[in-house]
């Protein structure tokens, strides 16, 4: 799978459910997310979630993007939250995937997260033999 191959994958898809780690165990969140054309994961959330605080504890970040057609990624990278120039720019590609952002960014507490992914796993099971390719990144 080639990185335009994978950039359109993700970006066919909305959702994505993203875990992180608070004490030691696992947990996870459906996030609406919009990709970047540098393949960097942007979601909003309020500051005051678990994902949002876990994440400022421990910047590691695992995401599951589209399981349906039998077709999934798997993602895991460091996550960071964007100031300045680069927030804009975040939220530009993030407003682009999601009309409604600019309605949230109103709210008290809205935050927004850039996940940076060092690996990926893309299957599908669709195909006989499954296709299943691995790529490391950044």
């Amino acid at each position: 799978m080639t990185r335009a191959e994978l950039l359109a994958f993700l970006r066919m898809h909305r959702l994505a459910v993203v875990s992180t780690v608070h004490d030691g165990a696992p947990q996870a969140a459906v996030v609406g997310i919009a990709v970047s054309d540098g393949l960097e994961i942007i979601f909003d959330t309020l500051t005051t979630s678990r994902k949002y605080q876990n994440l400022r504890t421990d910047p590691r970040a695992a995401l599951v993007v589209g399981w349906d057609a039998e077709q999934t990624a798997q993602l895991e990278g460091v996550a960071d939250f964007p100031t300045g120039a680069e927030l804009a720019a975040c939220k530009q590609v993030y407003f682009a995937a999601w009309p409604d952002g600019p309605e949230r960014e109103a709210w008290p507490n809205i935050g927004y997260v850039r996940v940076r992914p060092t690996w990926v796993r893309f299957s599908d099971f669709g195909e006989a033999p499954a296709r299943v390719e691995e790529m490391q990144l950044g």
